[in-house]
């Protein structure tokens, strides 16, 4: 068995922390051991553990736990990718917010990251054909979690929402990879018009609280929106951008703004 356990181990580290650390917290409160177990210990993967989550904070009156338990089953096993970004995802978290000291901290606690993870479902629901099954998804997803992001939006992985509540994510947004946000984000658009009309986030962007950046515009690779800005207009790689409407105020500060999530900055001005 220990052979088993460290083949396993090399194969899914963040898995295998993620039940060691599970193990520890039924010893630590044995009040939530139900809770351990049913979330993380009973399940071989990580993937099923997020298919019962999934599952169990969807369901409702109108589509029952076994229904989105079978869908997020599905989901899992026909893209592997949604696996990885998830892993990529928890990892973010764990890193980035200070808040979070264990992996399983994300998967069990934190409304942002779960909300991700059944974003990505109704995503591949929706690049599937099962389009109204995903606007389904969408739409628990905001009932449940505050977080109302469209299944056409494309999102990269490494995403850390911290907090997540009030995020908006429009129908034809780009979020690159390892990209940061905090509550109360919007993505949108600027009127009705129809067609690509949503931002571009580069990779490795910081996206502080309560920013809105509008329209089909582009925020370049490690740039940072500073917290209550409004963004109207397209940003450069490597910058930092503040106020209402937003303006270059100085540099990123650093080469990965969205990993150091370091928010402050001198105005330049």
């Amino acid at each position: 068995m220990a052979e088993v356990a460290a083949k396993v181990a090399q194969v899914d580290p963040v898995w295998t922390h993620v039940c060691e650390e599970a193990r520890a917290a039924v010893r630590d409160e044995p009040l939530l051991g139900g809770f351990f177990h049913t979330g993380i210990l009973h399940h071989p993967t990580l993937e099923r553990a997020l298919g019962y989550r999934f599952s169990l904070k969807l369901a409702s009156g109108e589509m029952s736990e076994q229904l989105l338990r079978e869908i997020a089953d599905t989901a899992y096993a026909s893209a592997p990718e949604l696996g990885q970004a998830a892993r990529a995802d928890c990892v973010a978290v764990y890193d980035r917010d200070p808040a979070c000291h264990r992996f399983l901290q994300p998967i069990l606690f934190f409304k942002g990251y779960q909300a991700i993870q059944a974003y990505r479902i109704g995503h591949w629901l929706w690049t599937t054909g099962r389009r109204d099954l995903a606007l389904f998804v969408q739409m628990r997803v905001s009932e449940v979690f505050g977080v109302d992001i469209h299944p056409n939006a494309r999102v990269g992985k490494g995403i850390m929402i911290d907090h997540a509540h009030s995020i908006v994510i429009g129908e034809t947004a780009v979020v690159g990879d390892n990209v940061s946000m905090l509550h109360s984000v919007t993505l949108g658009g600027t009127g009705k018009e129809d067609g690509d009309r949503h931002p571009k986030i580069g990779n490795g962007v910081l996206i502080g609280a309560g920013a809105k950046i509008l329209g089909n515009i582009h925020v370049g690779d490690c740039s940072r929106v500073a917290a209550g800005s409004v963004v109207l207009h397209d940003v450069p790689s490597c910058k930092t951008v503040a106020g209402v409407p937003a303006r270059i105020v100085g540099e990123a500060g650093c080469s990965q703004p969205s990993l150091t999530m370091d928010q402050n900055f001198d105005d330049e001005g």
